[in-house]
């Protein structure tokens, strides 16, 4: 059984005429284009210890296989507003998993975005925990109802947006978490 015990995360963006292209641009700008990716539903895994982007990087090989957690958008429509974003919810117990969430929208800010990913992931690891709250209210109330319950201890985001180029060129957003043995 292979459950990773190491997690960074990564963002980047690329710009190209090619889609396939803006994509590899974007896999370079985030520091992870050496990695035969592998995408995952979004479980962190317990007793998995973050570390740094420049920390992962340093345990990547050419061609190793990497699972990860990505959110990926594109558009080659200028000046479009796009943006890929991971949620993190983390428990309190550390015998407990917690979530990882994606987000891919085109029009929010990076700022919208990224509070929307961090709401999905503590809402999912809320449920989880049998957290009651009012789905029906705003993220920065239920956050801090998920965090007095003394049951979440962290939530955050890895967010990156941006606009389409002027050109008309492929612009490709992604954010990753990237899982490690």
């Amino acid at each position: 059984m292979y459950v990773p015990k190491k997690i960074f995360f990564t963002k980047g963006v690329g710009k190209h005429k090619e889609y396939l292209a803006s994509f590899e641009l974007a896999l370079r700008n985030a520091g992870i284009e050496i990695c035969n990716l592998v995408t995952v539903s979004s479980i962190y895994p317990v007793g998995c210890k973050r570390i740094t982007k420049e920390q992962g990087l340093r345990l990547l090989s050419p061609g190793q296989i990497t699972h990860c957690v990505m959110a990926r958008n594109s558009t080659n429509e200028p000046n479009r507003l796009i943006a890929s974003s991971i949620g993190v919810a983390i428990p309190s117990d550390k015998k407990m998993y917690g979530y990882l969430s994606e987000h891919h929208p085109f029009g929010e800010t990076e700022k919208n975005a990224g509070e929307y990913a961090e709401d999905l992931a503590a809402t999912m690891l809320a449920t989880t925990l049998g957290i009651d709250f009012d789905p029906e209210k705003a993220w920065n109330e239920r956050e801090q109802v998920y965090k007095m319950s003394g049951k979440i201890v962290r939530t955050f985001n890895v967010t990156q947006s941006a606009q389409g180029d002027k050109r008309g060129l492929w612009t490709t957003v992604i954010a990753c978490a990237i899982l490690l043995p």
